[in-house]
């Protein structure tokens, strides 16, 4: 399934986070043709944790989102609980990484990296 309209309600990837993640993969020798897979984990402070990671090749049930050349890889589950979701990268004062901006999220940890529904 792809899906190459990222404005769509699955996720939402910024411009900053996009040229983040192809820089991460310059640095790091990923192959040009993989993809970050954007995933949701039992676990953290408030129940659920966010994950990333390169992933050689999407799943046969993973939703597929491409902007700029990039490819997200979301499983069914976690797009359950990313639906609407915002990644973004921040390098400001208050620290360097990736966010997400989820309103499925109830109520978050401190760090921004565990979530409650």
């Amino acid at each position: 399934m792809t899906d190459t309209d990222y404005d769509l309600q699955e996720i939402k990837i910024t411009d900053k986070a996009v040229n983040q993640v192809k820089r991460l993969k310059n640095e790091n020798d990923i192959p040009e043709n993989w993809g970050l897979r954007i995933g949701v984990k039992g676990g953290g402070c408030s129940g659920f944790s966010y994950t990333l990671g390169f992933d050689e090749k999407a799943k046969e049930s993973d939703k597929i989102i491409e902007k700029d050349g990039l490819k997200l890889f979301i499983d069914g589950k976690s797009l359950f609980y990313l639906t609407g979701t915002e990644l973004d990268f921040s390098d400001g004062l208050n620290g360097k990484g990736f966010t997400f901006s989820n309103p499925n999220a109830a109520k978050t940890c401190g760090c921004g990296q565990s979530f409650a529904v």
